[in-house]
């Protein structure tokens, strides 16, 4: 079988991979998974094991930065096995692997919310050999990213941290009821990774704003919709995000691009919904967009929003990738702006790449305003970072901040 080559590499990373740890029941998903990381020079494959209770007893002798941990195992699965690897070992990023099924969805943001920095999911074996491609480069794309973020960051922001709260996990096939798991306290700030630092990572990820990086004035317009776009980190941002917005949100509809495959954008919804106390689901074509109401693209298509008459509806397009993402931000910012204008109320939170941030400077261009999330908060400062080298953001702010300044804006206040 013929895969895609395994990137040449950073240069800084050739003297000090990346740490990695493979946790699968599947004793072929670890040996393929650490072949392929064995082809790159930015990894070192650590540790393999086969359930969450060796990984846990591991995990301090192995010291990876990057853990890859399957959910459905024997003995322990990952839901359980996660907040005790981070208990002992904060300063780790956990990679969950699951399935494209409505549990495997479920299971996988579950582990977000117990202090998973994002997910893969597994390929449909229906799929064939561009599956397994896929899978390849998501995987070590985001094993690379995650483990820069840590030699350099450190523990992912407290904002994202487990606290101690009950997590119910779904139940198994045929199971009556869920395991109900107890979520650590977050430990403190960890210190330094036992790793050397890691070399500037680019520009696109990690550099912060130049104090010189020129800011988009808001716009003083009443908000007429309020656009998301997210990725990597993005459904525990929008998590916080919404249980601070939900009650202002009567007035406006919500759209929402989160890069995220089909299945798993439906229970994002459904998460979303909850947080805000607000109808949320997946946008249908031809859908007329309510005050009040959450769209969330729907895995594998893009949403577009045009007009019908006196109604804005939302279109869905099968087109091609954009930023090698379906669905992306960028198409759906397009249209926004065109449509909107300086009505938008637009943010662009935590991912990987630059999706989102060319959109966010049409909606600047036609007058409406940009949030972008900033480095501390973001899991990975990507898509926000980008939109504020381009000179596109009308203000950097932490996750907590954004929250308090799109309530105002919401509700007549002014920037």
């Amino acid at each position: 079988m013929t895969l895609t080559p395994a990137a040449t590499g950073d240069p800084g990373l050739a003297d000090d991979p990346i740490r990695v740890m493979i946790v699968d029941d599947s004793v072929f998903i670890r040996g393929i998974l650490s072949n392929w990381l064995s082809e790159s020079p930015d990894f070192k494959v650590v540790a393999t094991h086969a359930n969450g209770r060796r990984a846990v007893d591991d995990v301090m002798k192995s010291m990876p930065d990057v853990i890859i941990l399957d959910l459905e195992m024997p003995e322990m699965d990952g839901l359980t096995a996660l907040p005790l690897i981070l208990e002992k070992k904060p300063n780790t990023i956990v990679l969950v692997a699951s399935t494209l099924t409505r549990r495997g969805a479920e299971v996988s943001l579950k582990a977000l919310n117990l202090g998973a920095a994002d997910y893969v999911p597994k390929p449909d074996a229906g799929r064939g050999i561009s599956a397994a491609d896929d899978f390849r480069r998501d995987l070590t794309a985001k094993v690379r990213s995650l483990g820069l973020r840590v030699r350099r960051k450190g523990a992912l922001p407290r904002v994202f941290a487990a606290s101690a709260t009950q997590v119910s996990a779904p139940p198994a096939p045929g199971a009556t009821s869920g395991a109900t798991i107890v979520r650590p306290s977050a430990p403190p700030a960890a210190a330094a990774p036992h790793v050397a630092s890691a070399p500037a990572a680019p520009v696109s990820a990690f550099t912060k704003p130049k104090p010189t990086e020129k800011r988009r004035p808001f716009s003083m317009a009443p908000v007429s919709i309020l656009a998301i776009g997210s990725s990597t980190g993005g459904p525990q941002a929008l998590t916080r995000l919404f249980t601070d917005i939900g009650p202002s949100l009567s007035g406006v509809p919500v759209v929402i691009a989160q890069h995220m495959p089909a299945t798993f954008t439906a229970i994002l919804a459904e998460h979303v919904g909850r947080a805000a106390g607000r109808p949320a689901a997946e946008g249908q074509d031809g859908e007329v967009i309510k005050a009040g109401h959450i769209y969330i693209a729907p895995g594998g298509k893009h949403m577009l929003v045009e007009k019908s008459g006196n109604d804005k509806i939302i279109r869905l397009s099968d087109g091609p990738a954009v930023n090698y993402c379906k669905p992306a931000v960028d198409p759906l910012f397009d249209t926004l702006a065109e449509i909107y204008g300086r009505g938008v109320l637009s943010v662009v939170l935590t991912g990987m790449g630059s999706d989102g941030a060319k959109g966010a400077g049409r909606i600047a261009d036609a007058g409406g305003s940009v949030i972008a999330q900033d480095e501390e908060t973001s899991v990975v400062w990507g898509m926000p970072g980008a939109t504020v080298q381009l000179g596109n953001a009308s203000e950097v702010l932490s996750i907590t901040e954004i929250g308090r300044k799109v309530a105002r804006l919401l509700t007549g206040g002014r920037a």
